[in-house]
Order: structure tokens, then sequence, then C-alpha cells
């Protein structure tokens, strides 16, 4: 039988099989927003304040019951508690905006009586511009002026506009036609504590900061201290501390300080159904948690800086706080931090944003400053942790410290990371030699880590290196646009040099492609050397930074020699970065590295599926379906593997997302098993089977050429009506039975699923989206 065809593009058949996506604020009574990247983040905040339901989506979190709306204590307690919101809203009504008088007209039948008095002050904030709305002003105006004339209308007098602490303000968002009309109960960014009057250049947010904080696990940090007894000598130290921010924040969180209790006021507050009896209640509580907090002992709060102005800012800024005594500033340079100033010290948290090129000098002259950095704390910090938040990853690779855990936030409009570093010997890096080294390591197999310079290389590495250099110069923007950090760089593009080579950050990983017989194997061993050496010496790796994988002529477990003599250190886990997720990767232990970079895009087709909805993950590996799927608001999932090395795996993959597994849960077991017992229905079913598997674990044989069909029916069985199916397989004879599944409608989304790092080889892999007729 031969493919169906339906005339439409797999992006517009996909998004028909998809249909139209719930609206969470038809669920949800209130939204908080916030900076890109700090989602996870804030959801569990609002769900720790007992303010959920909640549900995350971008830049903001969905929370409060509907049916509770009339409640604001759940609203008010995220004002004065958030640490990471920037605005809390409740949304009122979606607007037509296919013209500016439907605008108006849609907003002036919205009773702005129960909100606002006659005589009341208001402001409208107006987001977004179309055809239509050309000039967010205009927008404004239009809605500011629905407003006033409802209430002129209905009791002869109308409000006035006022910026500064209007009794309403409108939060207005335009989107696709249609404007999402909300009060702002916040009023001013919830950033804005209070404390912070002066600031230097450069000045990080204090929502930032916490988010900072709370990735650096300095709350666990305070509380383990507190609990042994030794929190007087527990350190927050920041060596180019600015305003403050940072430290100022850190005190806030060990003394249990809620963050708007400095505010001068809230949106809510003025509003005609203000509960100011309930506002007034979450206020005392905070106050007398406050004077609890500052009751207890403390850590010391350390911040360092050489420029005396910006450091009277900070000092200022601890005074308004009230945190002065608790704070140590000193005028100071990072290059003349000492060990004597940490005696007292037994262990502690380094974190500080240094410049990074974009507004505070170029880039070129902050290098030292990062080694610098990174010296002082192998002389002065081993055995502390040590977060850098930097808009340049690169600088932070010269401080000579490896990083454990990187994370995406943004500051302002920039992206940038969180390195997370133990300050340990194990984790120094040393930079490789520049010349030939004396001794060579043995990598894996025979193979040699020998950096030398670019002259000693044969003409097949150098080759080799600028073909690399050749796909990296494009491929390094579209990774950092795509927002990732592991893809393949090369793939027998020279056929001589059979390998593939893919990137994981600032680790390089090397597969041998097995060699014809007609080659001889002592050559196909000489090619693989030279690629090795074109990429250590090409991209000044260390040995740590590379791993070798080998294709030989043997059978059973010999075809991959084994890594089992290497150091223990050397193949710990990395954790890399696929947009929002964070993602644990082994380069050295395994055949597969944790994460099969052909299958981004299917991951990404699986999460957008997944909105709102229950998913299914079977032969789930390592689980990054269902943390793509969780992050993009999945509602539900079950993921199944028969491996317990899998399965503890992606439990590791969940716990770095910030993921529960009391809505994503990981079930080991044959697939088959659990297929045959199963009694649950799902929306959305990931299944990604291995070609062929014979483990005694399992309770038959699998061929996948011979058994999708059966496979693929049975989870059609298990599907909700408009659910779908996601079929992929890397085998690559493989032959999809259109006949025996005709009574399905299937769609071909192999070539849509392919992303840029692998169109040299389209043929990598294969997937189709099912669904039932």
């Amino acid at each position: 039988m031969t493919e169906k065809r339906s005339g439409r593009s797999p992006e517009a058949a996909t998004a028909e099989k998809r249909g139209p996506k719930p609206s969470p604020s038809e669920s949800y009574a209130f939204f908080a927003t916030c900076a890109k990247g700090l989602e996870e983040l804030l959801l569990a905040e609002i769900e720790g304040l007992g303010a959920g339901p909640a549900r995350q989506t971008v830049a903001g979190v969905y929370f409060g019951e509907l049916a509770e709306r009339d409640s604001l204590e759940g609203a008010y307690r995220v004002c004065l508690w958030s640490r990471l919101a920037n605005k809390v809203l409740l949304p009122l009504k979606s607007l037509p905006a296919n013209t500016a008088d439907a605008m108006y007209d849609a907003a002036a039948g919205i009773p702005w009586e129960e909100y606002l008095s006659p005589n009341g002050s208001l402001l409208v904030d107006f987001i977004g511009t179309d055809r239509v709305i050309n000039n967010s002003q205009f927008g404004a105006l239009k809605i500011k002026d629905a407003v006033v004339d409802r209430l002129r209308d209905r009791f002869g007098s109308r409000p006035s506009v006022s910026k500064q602490y209007p009794d309403l303000r409108i939060n207005a968002r335009l989107h696709r036609g249609k404007v999402a009309l909300s009060l702002d109960m916040s009023g001013d960014s919830l950033h804005r504590r209070g404390y912070r009057q002066q600031q230097g250049l450069a000045p990080l947010k204090e929502n930032l900061a916490a988010a900072i904080l709370l990735r650096a696990g300095w709350p666990r940090m305070v509380a383990d201290a507190r609990t042994q007894g030794t929190v007087e000598r527990l350190a927050l130290l920041d060596p180019m501390c600015g305003s403050g921010t940072i430290l100022i924040e850190g005190a806030l969180m060990a003394a249990d300080i809620a963050p708007g209790l400095a505010r001068p006021t809230f949106g809510f507050e003025s509003w005609l159904n203000h509960q100011s009896d309930v506002w007034l209640a979450i206020r005392e509580e905070a106050l007398k948690r406050r004077q609890q907090g500052m009751a207890l002992a403390m850590p010391q709060f350390l911040g360092f800086d050489q420029d005396a102005k910006v450091l009277r800012a900070a000092k200022f800024n601890a005074q308004r706080a009230k945190l002065e005594r608790h704070i140590q500033f000193t005028l100071q340079s990072v290059e003349h931090l000492a060990v004597q100033q940490l005696k007292d010290i037994d262990h502690g948290l380094v974190l500080s944003n240094p410049p990074y090129g974009e507004r505070l000098g170029e880039i070129d002259t902050l290098g030292e400053l990062y080694r610098g950095l990174g010296d002082r704390l192998k002389e002065c910090c081993e055995g502390w942790q040590c977060g850098v938040f930097t808009g340049n990853p690169e600088l932070g690779k010269t401080m000579g410290l490896r990083a454990h855990k990187r994370y995406k936030m943004f500051n302002g409009p920039l992206p940038s990371e969180l390195l997370l570093i133990r300050v340990e010997s194990s984790q120094f890096v040393n930079a490789p030699p520049k010349a030939i080294a004396p001794k060579a390591t043995e990598l894996q197999g025979g193979v040699l880590y020998r950096p030398r310079e670019e002259s000693e290389l044969s003409d097949g590495a150098v080759m080799v290196l600028n073909r690399l250099r050749k796909n990296l110069k494009s491929l390094r923007k579209w990774a950092k646009a795509s927002e990732i950090d592991c893809y393949r760089v090369y793939d027998a593009d020279i056929p001589e040099y059979a390998a593939a080579i893919d990137v994981y950050g600032e680790y390089w990983h090397v597969q041998e492609y097995q060699a014809p017989r007609s080659i001889d194997e002592d050559k196909a061993k000489e090619r693989f050397q030279e690629m090795v050496d074109a990429i250590v010496s090409g991209f000044q790796l260390n040995d740590e930074q590379i791993s070798v994988k080998q294709r030989r002529r043997q059978s059973g477990k010999k075809q991959y020699e084994s890594h089992r003599d290497r150091d223990e250190e050397r193949r710990s886990k990395i954790t890399v970065n696929e947009g929002r997720a964070q993602l644990a990767v082994n380069l050295w232990d395994y055949l597969d590295s944790g994460v099969f970079l052909d299958h981004r895009l299917v991951r990404k087709e699986v999460a957008e599926l997944s909105y709102g909805k229950r998913l299914l993950n079977l032969f789930c590996y390592t689980g990054t379906v269902t943390v793509q799927a969780a992050l993009a608001g999945a509602h539900s999932s079950v993921s199944v593997d028969m491996s317990r090395t899998y399965i503890d795996w992606a439990r590791e993959n969940l716990e770095l997302n910030n993921i529960s597994e009391s809505r994503h849960a990981l079930v080991q077991e044959d697939c088959f098993t659990y297929l045959n017992n199963c009694r649950e229905a799902f929306d959305v079913i990931m299944l990604d089977p291995p070609s062929f598997s014979n483990s005694k674990r399992m309770s038959k044989v699998l061929d996948i050429q011979q058994d999708h069909v059966g496979l693929i029916k049975r989870c059609m069985d298990l599907l909700k009506p408009g659910g779908v199916l996601v079929f992929s397989n890397n085998l690559r004879s493989f032959k999809l039975d259109y006949e025996a599944l005709d009574k399905f409608d299937i769609d071909d989304f192999s070539a849509a699923s392919i992303d840029k790092d692998f169109q040299r080889n389209a043929k990598i892999h294969q997937c189709w989206l099912i669904q039932a007729k």
C-alpha cells in the first residue's frame, strides 16, 4: 500500500492534529509573570506558598482556583512573598482587536465600577503592536477611554490618569489580534523591593539575584547549617558585589523576611473589592516571621568591590533593608582576597555577577579578571561552592574551574548562564600545553591524548580540523539561537575519516564508524588518531574534555572497547542544556551519552503535543522526552523502561529540572508487559523502541520490523479520542507496514524531525504521527 499524501505541509498537518490549546486562564484565577528561564523556580515557589494549584507557561505561572477567585489570599501572599515574580495579574477578559473600535466596545462592556471609583485614578500598561494597533500608546488610550467613558456615563464623573500609585492599574497585552486584559495586583514590578535606592553600572535585578541564590542552593545551605549548629561559620561571599543585591537578597532569605515587606504599596490596595482584613493578617504574619528570623543566628555575609562609590551604594541599600549589621562590605579588588580573611569560616558559597563585555568593557580585557577570580578561589575557598553568573560563558572557562551545572537565564534582554562550580582540586582545569606534551596520555584502546602545535599535525589531521572549523562557523550561531549546547559537528564528512563527532558544551565526543573490510585496520587506527589529534590541538582541549569510542572487528561486548580503566572522576556525568531543559550526560561509560541528539525535534514535537495532556513515554531511556514535555506544560506522564540504570538516570533528569514524580511517574518494567497490563488512557504516546533486543528481562525478543504493527495497534488502543502516537526508530532498513495499519491516519514526520546538525544524514531516523481516523 502506498503512503498517504494529504497535500498538507508537515507543519500544517501537525498543527491540525494538535487542535486548539486550552487557555490556562480559563482554569486558573491568577497569573504571575517572570523572566524567561525562571518558570520552574516560580512554579515551585508558588506551590510552596500554598497558592496552588499552579501551571507554568513561557515567562510565567498560572495559579489559584478559579472557583475561589473571590478569595484573594493566595494572590496577596504571592505579591508579598515571591522572590521571583515580576507581576501578579488578575485576568479579566480577552478582547477582539481586529479594529480599534471593537477593542474599545469590548473593554467598555467590562463592569469597571466593581474595581474603581468614578473619582479614582487609573493607569493602563499596553504591550504589543500589530497592523491595526500600531502604537502601544494609542492602544493604552483606547482602553483608558473605554474605562473612563463607562464610569462617566453611569456616575457623571470620570476617574483621572495617574502614573504613580494609581488606584487601578490595568495590564493589556496584544497578541495575534486579541488583547488579554488583566488587573495588575502588584502595581510596580515586584523586583523593586524598596531597599535599593542607589546602584552601580549594570545592576542585577533583585528577583534575578534571588533566582541565582535559589539555583545555587543557598536556602538549603542555611537550613542544613542551622540544623548542624554551624550557621555562624557559614558565609555568602560576593567578591565583586557592586551595589550588594546578591548579599542583601541572601540575607533576606536567611532571616525569613518577605521580599515585599518594605515596598510602599501594592496595586491591589486601592481596589474597591480589596479585602483589607485578609491582607493585614498576611502582612502581620510576615512581620512576626521577620522578627523571629532576625533573632536567629545568621551566616556571615561578605562583600568586596574595588569601586568606593558603588560600595557606598551597597552600604546604603543594606541600611534601607535593615540588614547593615549582618553584611560586611570591604573596599578591595578580587586579586587581594586572602585566606586570612576567611579564617573563621568553615564553608560557604561564593556567588558573583562579574562584568562580561556587554556593557562594562571589551571582552579581551576581562579574561585576566576571570582568571584572577579562579586563582583566588583555588587558593582561598577550596571546599566551598561557587556560582558565576555571566553573559559570556566563554569567559567562565578562563577561570580554570569546571562547572558541574549550568542554568540558562536572561539578564534583561541578554541571554546569560549561571555556572555552578565545586571548588575542589578534582574540578581544577589546567590549560593544555602549547608545545608537544612530554608524555602522551592514553585515552582509550591505544588512542593517545597528545596536544601539539598545529604545525605538527599531519596533512589528514589538518584537513579534518579545517572541516570542523568550517562546520562550527555556522553551527555555533544556530546552536546559540536554538538554546542548545550539544549537537553534531561532523558525520563522516570526509569518507576516509569515518566518525561521528559531537560537542557537549566544552566536551567533545568522538565515535568511530566500523571501517569496511577493504580498509587496513592499522590505517583505520591511524586515521582515527589523526582525528583526535586535530580536535585536541585545534580546540585546545585537556584530556578530560574528550571521549573516544572505537569500533573494531570484534563481536559481542568487545565491539566497543571498555572504558572501565579510566579514572572514576573522569566518568562522572556532566549537565548540558537543550532549550529550557537541563540534561545529565555520560560520555564515557556507555555506548550512548544519555540523550539522542538526532531526536531533538522529535522531543520538541512531543512536548508541544503534550501541553495540558497526559503522556506515555515507552522505552523512555533517560527520560529526556518526559523532561521536555513536562517543561512545556504536560499535565502528567508515565515513563516506562526495563533498565534500572535508565530509570535512575531519568529520575536524575527530572530532579535537575525540578519536575515532581507525583505527576510524572517512572516505571521500571518491560514495555510489552506494561502495555499488556495497562488500563489507563493517554492523550499522547511516545514509542521509540530499539531495533532489536533479546534481553532475558523482556517477555519476548524484540524485532522492530516484525513487531511494530502489534506495538502500534496496542498503543492506539490506549489513546484517548483525538490522541496522537509518535512512533520513531533508527533502523535504516525499516519499512512501515501501511497496509496492516490502514485504519489509522499516518503522517510521515521524518523529514520535519531532522534538525540542522543532522541534515547531512537524513536517514538517521524515521518518525510518524499516527491517529485514529
